[in-house]
Parts: structure tokens; C-alpha cells; sequence
């Protein structure tokens, strides 16, 4: 069984069995992924690219490899590694945002972002002057397209999510990128929610930028990646000066690298890589586009019941969207429900989830947000309900 070569999912919490629906925020590890980064530091613990003793070629292999399974998985041109996605848009602000825009530039974001897609833009909007657009999200809990097209005026760059946190709904991503670059705009993609439910061919995606985090799809914590096209990546100036990412140095200046290593200055995150690559060879393990089918069928179910049990429920549940149902009940608060929720073994989430203009839209602070990934089962699933069932009928 599947769920069995997760470690954690064997242990209790509150003297009950773990069931760990806080997938949204971090996704746990398979075995493989644990025993690559032991090996790692046990047998191969060295740095890359500096030296020819044996250690060394096997640690650079390994961080290399992770970067070859991401470009052959995702057919990308480029491929940065970071420490994860909000490093990976940091790296778009500084390294393209820095060279390319200038005061009166024009940036489209929407209310749907996490704040790692808002907030660099408005220190790069502080700095430069460069005026950031926002599209509304609407009452059916989708972007208000008809905005976007007349935000696209004059756009240089385009950030949207790929699917919200919050919501669970994807954007319709193919009609953004399409009407973006028809004004000549860059397009940036938050895919750190997206990418864990489905497989994207980023060459024909069209897409410049796509940021995304191994946490979130069975990797570990530390380490992101940028998939960059090249046109847009022989745009980009290094931020970041150190060892690595320099061909030459003297004290009259200094000559940087032509591959991604000019945006990966010092020492990488070796172990990191060694155990993205395990993730995503054991992801490759079974049909994620069938466990995305069977998760959406949860969480439409999940959102029902809870519909029926009294609860607000944010989001539509769509074939495409992420299994995520944040909920809140009208009288019951949502930290004292999460606690009820801990005491019974059940992981969800609460607070704002890093999307405070989506909630402030919403008109709320914040939910209870349950997030389902490739090792949860219905059964837990309806143990959630019936744990909410038995906290409404006593509480409310």
C-alpha cells in the first residue's frame, strides 16, 4: 500500500493514528526520499563542482541529476535550483525584474497570490517605481477575467498562481499566458501548489518563469527550482555574487558563468537535490494525474458534508482545481475547531494561509483548511466529517 512507505503516517498524535491532511503547507516523505539523503551523507558527503576526488564527482552527480530530471520532466530549457519557491520569485525580482523594468513599467498580479507572489513586486514597486495591477477575484471564487484583459495594458510582467492555497482552483493559466504575451508580456507562474497535482510541459505551457518546491510533492524542505525559458533566462543579471557562479575573478572585476550555476552562488543544497530526485522518481511510481481524480473526488465530497453540517465553504472543487476545502462554521471559532481536531489525531490548518488580500476579499481573516494528498484515503476522509459532525453537534 502506498501509504505505508510514509513513516510518519505510522505514529500517534493524542493517543490517536495520525491523519495528516495539512498537505497544502508540506507534503511528508516516502522512505526512498529519507535513505537517498542518509546515503548521501553517509557514503558520498562532499561539495560539487570543486574538485576530481571521488566524493566529489558523486556529490556533483547527485545535484546534478536533480536538475536533469527536472528539465526531462517538466521539458524545460533552464532549470534553477533554489530553496524553493519563494526563493525561485525572488530570483525573477532581482535577476530579471532589476535588469528589465523601470518607473511606470507595469506588473499584473492578482488577489489570488501568496504573499511570496506580492510582496517582492512591491519592494521592487518601492524601489523602481514600477506600478503592480491586481485582478479581483469574483464571487464564484474564480479571477475576474474581463479585469485582466484591461490590466494587461502596457504589462511587462504577468504573475499569477497556478492553483490557490486557499481555494484549491486553477486558474485558467492557458488563456492568461495566451492573452499576456499577446501585449508582450513575461508571464510568471506560482506553480508550488499546482505542480504537486499534475504534470505541465512548460516548453508548451509558454510560460517564461514557473517557481515551484519539492516539500510540496514528496521532497524535502530547502530546496525550489525556477524553470526559466531561455530567452528570458539571456535576460536575467546575477543578484547574488560568490564561489560558483564566477568563471573568472581578479581585483579589477570579475566574469560570471553562462548555466543556471550563475544564479546558484556558494554551496548548494546538495542533500536536498539527492532527495528531490528520489521523490520524483518515486512520484513517477504511479498515475498522479488518476490520484488527482480520486483526491478531487474527496474533497467535493468533504465540502458537501461540510456544506451540510452548517460550515462556509470556499472554493468550487472543480476536476482541475486541488483537493483543498477550507471551511469555517458561523459560531464555532476555527483555532479553537483545529485544536478539537488535534486532540483526535487530525493535522489541518488554520490562519490565513499566506493569501491576506484573498481573504480580506473573501471578507473573513481566516479558515480551517483540510488539504489531501496521494496517501490519504476516503476513510480518513470520513472520519473528518464525522470528528466535524460530533463538534458542531457539541459546540454549536
Amino acid at each position: 500500500m502506498l501509504r505505508d512507505q510514509f513513516p510518519i503516517l505510522q505514529r500517534k498524535v493524542n493517543g490517536h493514528p495520525l491523519v495528516y491532511l495539512d498537505n497544502a503547507a508540506t507534503t511528508q516523505k516516502p522512505q526512498v526520499v529519507l535513505d537517498a539523503m542518509n546515503d548521501y551523507y553517509s557514503k558520498s558527503n562532499a561539495n560539487v563542482h570543486r574538485a576530481v576526488h571521488t566524493l566529489a564527482g558523486e556529490a556533483t552527480e547527485g545535484y546534478e541529476s536533480c536538475r536533469s530530471k527536472l528539465k526531462q520532466r517538466y521539458n524545460a530549457d533552464r532549470a534553477i535550483l533554489t530553496s524553493g519557491t519563494t526563493e525561485a520569485i525572488n530570483l525573477v525580482a532581482h535577476a530579471w525584474g532589476r535588469a528589465k523594468l523601470q518607473s511606470g513599467d507595469v506588473i499584473v498580479l492578482t488577489e489570488m497570490e501568496h504573499h511570496s507572489d506580492i510582496v517582492p513586486w512591491q519592494m521592487l514597486s518601492e524601489e523602481r517605481g514600477v506600478e503592480l495591477r491586481y485582478v479581483p477575484v469574483s464571487q464564484d471564487f474564480t479571477l475576474d477575467m474581463e479585469a485582466f484583459e484591461h490590466a494587461l495594458d502596457g504589462a511587462a510582467l504577468v504573475c499569477v498562481v497556478h492553483t490557490s492555497n486557499v481555494l484549491g482552483v486553477r486558474n485558467p493559466l492557458e488563456e492568461i499566458i495566451e492573452k499576456s504575451q499577446a501585449v508582450g508580456a513575461r508571464v510568471l507562474i506560482d506553480a508550488a501548489q499546482g505542480l504537486p497535482h499534475s504534470t505541465v510541459d512548460f516548453q508548451s505551457f509558454g510560460a517564461d518563469f514557473m517557481a515551484f518546491s519539492a516539500h510540496k510533492m514528496c521532497g524535502p524542505t530547502g530546496i525550489g527550482a525556477l524553470l526559466v525559458t531561455q530567452s528570458a533566462f539571456d535576460e536575467m543579471e546575477p543578484f547574488m555574487g560568490g564561489g560558483d557562479m564566477i568563471e573568472t575573478v581578479t581585483i579589477e572585476g570579475s566574469t560570471y558563468q553562462t548555466n543556471e550555476h550563475k544564479f546558484e552562488a556558494g554551496t548548494p543544497r546538495i542533500a536536498e537535490a539527492v532527495g528531490w530526485t528520489a521523490a520524483l522518481e518515486w512520484m513517477e511510481t504511479f498515475n498522479l494525474e488518476n490520484e488527482h481524480s480520486r483526491l478531487i473526488e474527496i474533497a467535493s465530497w468533504v465540502a458537501e458534508e461540510l456544506r451540510g453540517l452548517g460550515m462556509n465553504v470556499y472554493g468550487r472543487h472543480g476536476e482541475h482545481d486541488a483537493a483543498v476545502v477550507s471551511f469555517l462554521h458561523p459560531t464555532i471559532n476555527s483555532e479553537d475547531m483545529a485544536h478539537l481536531l488535534d486532540a483526535r489525531g487530525f493535522a489541518v490548518r488554520t490562519g490565513h494561509h499566506c493569501a491576506q488580500p484573498l481573504l480580506h476579499r473573501l471578507g473573513i481573516s481566516g479558515t480551517v483548511r483540510a488539504s489531501f494528498y496521494v496517501y490519504n484515503t476516503r476513510e480518513e476522509a470520513e472520519a473528518l466529517v464525522d470528528e466535524l459532525r460530533g463538534i458542531v453537534e457539541k459546540f454549536a
